[in-house]
């Protein structure tokens, strides 16, 4: 279940977020390789933030996925990601940082993922 988690200091009122979040969803889904049903994306703005110095707009965003990332992958993402962020918010892509998390499942997630596949017949 890979999860963006992406936070801006750019006020999104008024803001077509609907269209950002479908737009990263699949981009997630289509370079880890998950079927997006599995993919979550969040998005918060007005984040207090400062980034070099400044208060221009900018970005941090997480990417937590139980496999799937590598170097590759990685540089897909933050290329795909913050071009989204570019075209969308007008974050200049030199002004957004994404930070990877390869989290390896637990036997206990893999047995509670299970479950839940059972029940969703």
């Amino acid at each position: 279940m890979p999860c963006l988690n992406v936070s801006t200091n750019v006020n999104l009122e008024g803001v077509d977020t609907s269209a950002i979040l479908a737009e990263a969803s699949k981009t997630v889904a289509n370079v880890i390789g998950k079927p997006e049903a599995y993919v979550m994306v969040v998005l918060k703005g007005s984040v207090p933030m400062a980034f070099g110095g400044t208060h221009e707009p900018a970005a941090y965003g997480e990417l937590v996925s139980i496999g799937g990332l590598n170097p590759n992958v990685n540089k897909k993402l933050s290329a795909g990601i913050a071009s989204i962020l570019e075209s969308k918010l007008s974050i200049s892509k030199s002004r957004f940082y994404l930070k990877f998390h390869d989290s390896k499942a637990h036997p206990a997630q893999e047995h509670a993922q299970c479950l839940h596949a059972l029940h969703q017949e």
